[in-house]
């Protein structure tokens, strides 16, 4: 992985042949013009639950097309840090109920998760 700085607070990536681009917003000094690095952080917690959860539904050849994932933080006041991710899994009423547990086990092992420092709680449901 090679960081690289393009201009003003732009600042990238090259990644076996992708460029992955940040910027700061406007307040930070930055043009807005991509996502900050934290932004893509976080992003990466939900694209990471987002393929397993792919990945258990063309398993089961269970129709994904219409799951969406909405991720949230919590910010700990205290700590001053995120103290809480939260990760809705919503599914068609179509989808079978008795999976939805297992949705969550799944999503639940995320790479990017595992990494994290253990004092960041994650919440991680099915809402149909």
């Amino acid at each position: 992985m090679e960081i690289y700085f393009d201009g003003n607070k732009k600042v990238n990536a090259l990644v076996n042949g992708f460029t992955v681009k940040t910027d700061q917003s406007p307040q930070g000094g930055g043009e807005g013009t991509a996502p900050e690095p934290f932004t893509l952080f976080l992003a990466s917690l939900g694209t990471c639950a987002g393929i397993y959860v792919k990945s258990f539904c063309d398993q089961r050849q269970l129709p994904a097309d219409d799951i969406r994932l909405f991720q949230s933080i919590e910010y700990d006041q205290f700590k001053r840090m995120i103290g809480k991710i939260n990760l809705e899994i919503r599914v068609p009423a179509s989808f079978p109920e008795k999976y939805h547990d297992a949705l969550v086990s799944t999503a639940s092992l995320c790479a990017v998760k595992k990494h994290l420092h253990p004092d960041i709680e994650f919440d991680v449901r099915v809402v149909a």
